[in-house]
């Protein structure tokens, strides 16, 4: 039976067999058949993830993995961080399903991996390289609600180099955002839909055996109208007929070498660059714009399958302008990393552990140690505690009237244990975990606890919450003859550490079920995700359940049309308050691929 490699769960390729963290990988097929709206709604239904959403495909996504918070929650493409320093959070509307080679997502803590916000756990998008076999493909898509997808890619190689490159559009023109008879008053009966570009280029260079240069672009573009409303003189009623749009632009480029330095030795440098440029409003806009820059080298020793150590320097510069702030507002991360891992016989361990030094907040350090042992017949036991932190954002720091300098970084302690056993057509396992969260930045709304500026007359940001996050998720897998069947039930008890409260948008159950029906030429498969219900803003939402239909048919070699029909029984989906999603959509895909 092959081994899944990967790189999430360490900092160097392993099978994930190796590893004590809880590693899911969602691999090309999957990403190539799924019946997803979005790279957000995958990995709820994926991962198990749980999904917040102002509204349908397109509009701002948050995931909260394990109950974390989406500022909690790190994303990665090729391994480095994107997203917004100001908000603290990364976009993941701006970024399509095309152009993906796999995606990692590790639930659980990541900080001694990769620092800051990787409280609840981290989500490593690995776009599609040429470093394997030459091809190309391409795909259009047409469906309810104006919907219209396009996208191709091309991979080759010429002697030493290799190229990879894709382009994708995907558009909608949506329903409104938000419902009517919203608290706010910010109901607008136009269609809310969104337009979202992509680019991207991958390069390689093998000058020498065991020696390898790449160069990775990465360009996204995403305009996306929402509901809102405008506060005018006299009356400052709310006056929600304009036209609100967010325009987003990603970028990231990066340049790395990676090669055998000696016997057992390797070494890889990395210098990369990511912007987030985001406009938002009607007639006037707000701007926040992101610029990160990365540099990282690392070096590792392979002492055969017992052992493996790495050593890693890295220094991450954030700069961030908005025209909310009064000037531009700066942060330097400089960190070093270690970390080992190693096996004997039917026992595999691991250890990491990570210091973070940022010039706008105290030093901290963090690690995990934990290990995992076989003990045959399929059956594997794993346990794992780690800490991790969640670096205060820049508006936690510097907005005005809100933020404070000096905050402290949010601190997580997690503990985890888990089983599961694997045959040849099925497998099962088993995680239970517990998350306790201090220091969390929220908001004070006494001013005499905030700092003594008038500015902070409604209250100001402090380090006063906490969180208590503990759950189980359970998953299984079955392929009989001509089915495949899988599911995943996850229990979450996500609580606030002071009151008990449950925490905002949280479900304490998601629950999903796919099955797919192989024969010939044709593909039948249905999926059904189910959604507790959860509190938001003074309410509680419904539980939601979710049916999704698909067809495929291969009419011939490389070519494959489908048909899907999302939301079959036309459920009445909330997935914030006021805010509500597409209703029943129908799709049909043709989709061509080279050695398929």
């Amino acid at each position: 039976m092959a081994q899944t490699v990967v790189v999430t769960g360490s900092r160097e390729p392993l099978p994930l067999e190796r590893l004590a963290a809880d590693v899911a990988v969602i691999e090309g097929r999957v990403l190539r058949d799924t019946r997803a709206d979005s790279l957000a709604d995958l990995l709820r239904r994926e991962a198990g993830l749980q999904l917040s959403r102002s509204g349908g495909p397109g509009q701002s996504s948050g995931l909260f993995i394990r109950g974390a918070a989406s500022q909690q929650t790190l994303l990665l493409v090729d391994g480095m961080r994107v997203g917004s320093a100001t908000l603290g959070s990364a976009a993941l509307e701006s970024l399509g399903l095309s152009g993906i080679e796999r995606i990692e997502v590790l639930r659980g803590p990541g900080s001694s991996l990769f620092g800051a916000d990787a409280v609840g756990g981290v989500v490593n998008v690995i776009t599609r390289g040429a470093d394997g076999s030459p091809g190309a493909d391409a795909r259009v898509a047409a469906g309810g609600y104006g919907a219209r997808e396009a996208s191709g890619s091309w991979r080759g190689r010429a002697g030493p180099l290799s190229l990879a490159v894709a382009l994708a559009r995907e558009q909608d023109n949506g329903v409104s955002a938000i419902g009517p008879g919203d608290r706010f008053g910010s109901h607008n009966p136009d269609r809310d839909g969104h337009v979202r570009d992509s680019a991207q280029l991958r390069l390689g260079w093998v000058p020498a055996t065991g020696q390898r240069v790449g160069l990775t672009l990465l360009g996204t573009r995403l305009d996306t109208q929402y509901d809102a409303a405008d506060y005018n003189p006299p009356s400052f009623a709310p006056d929600p007929s304009a036209d609100f749009r967010t325009k987003l632009k990603t970028a990231v480029q990066a340049l790395d070498w990676r090669g055998s330095l000696a016997a057992q030795w390797s070494g890889s440098i990395r210098l990369a660059r990511s912007t987030d440029d985001s406009r938002s409003g009607s007639r006037g806009q707000d701007r926040f714009r992101t610029e990160r820059r990365h540099a990282q080298a690392q070096l590792a020793l392979r002492a055969g399958p017992a052992l493996q150590a790495v050593l890693a320097l890295e220094q991450q510069d954030d700069d961030a302008t908005s025209t909310s702030y009064p000037a531009a507002v700066a942060r330097r991360n400089q960190a070093v990393a270690l970390e080992a891992t190693g096996s004997e016989g039917a026992f595999a361990w691991q250890a990491d552990v990570r210091r973070d030094d940022a010039s706008d907040h105290d030093a901290v350090t963090s690690g995990r140690l934990g290990g995992s042992v076989a003990l045959g017949a399929g059956w594997r036991l794993r346990a794992l505690a780690g800490t991790s932190f969640r670096a205060p954002s820049f508006n936690d720091l510097y907005f005005p009237g809100y933020g404070v300098p000096g905050l402290k970084a949010e601190r997580g302690r997690s503990i985890e244990a888990g089983g599961g056993w694997k045959g040849e057509a099925s497998e099962l396992t088993l995680t239970t975990w517990r998350n306790r969260v201090d220091d969390l930045v929220a908001y004070e709304p006494d001013a005499a606890r905030c700092p003594a500026d008038p500015a902070y007359a409604f209250g100001c940001a402090a380090n006063v919450a906490k969180a208590r996050l503990s759950g189980t998720t359970l998953a299984a897998a079955h392929t009989a003859g001509a089915w495949q069947w899988r599911a995943q039930l996850d229990a979450l008890r996500a609580r606030d550490g002071l009151t008990g409260a449950r925490l905002q948008r949280r479900a304490d159950a998601q629950a999903t079920l796919a099955a797919d029906w192989r024969q010939g030429p044709w593909t039948l498969g249905a999926s059904v995700v189910h959604l507790g219900s959860r509190p938001d803003g003074g309410i509680e939402l419904a539980a939601e359940t979710t049916l999704d239909l698909a067809a495929t048919w291969r009419l011939a070699p490389g070519w494959q049309v489908a048909a899907r029909l999302d939301n079959a029984t036309d459920e009445a989906r909330v997935p914030a308050r006021d805010y509500q999603s597409l209703g029943r959509q129908a799709w049909l895909v043709l989709r061509w691929e080279t050695g398929q």
